[in-house]
């Protein structure tokens, strides 16, 4: 089993890069293979495809930061809970709560699903 504070600190690294909206250092972090699901939009697989679903959905807001609240792990999964707080392009900001899943391998993540209801973030 991995060391807890190790996969502590590489979630951490994960939603930092997030928040910086550095897509480059977020897909390093995956696996080649990865499927990654954001919310209830279909999953999308590679780190090709990843980055471009990532790359456009950054394009629509002007930043984020996360705060985990509670977060669980096992020998192949962290599991996490928290608020992210969205600013948009208008300079309005809004706080969604959301749970992750991470599946992982090699000290990557094989498979990442956010469960979150983002459609606020949209709305007029």
């Amino acid at each position: 089993m991995p060391d807890d504070n190790a996969v502590i600190g590489r979630m951490k690294e994960v939603f930092a890069a997030i928040d910086r909206k550095d897509t480059r250092q977020f897909v390093a972090a995956l696996t080649g293979d990865a499927v990654f699901r954001f919310g209830s939009a279909p999953a999308v697989h590679g780190r090709n495809a990843i980055a471009g679903a990532v790359d456009a959905f950054f394009s629509s807001i002007a930043g984020c930061r996360h705060v985990l609240h509670q977060n669980w792990e096992t020998a192949s999964t962290f599991a996490c809970e928290g608020e992210v707080t969205y600013r948009r392009h208008d300079g309005s900001e809004i706080t969604l709560p959301f749970a992750d899943v991470f599946d992982l391998r090699d000290d990557l993540i094989s498979g990442y699903r956010i469960y979150i209801d983002i459609a606020p973030l949209y709305a007029q």
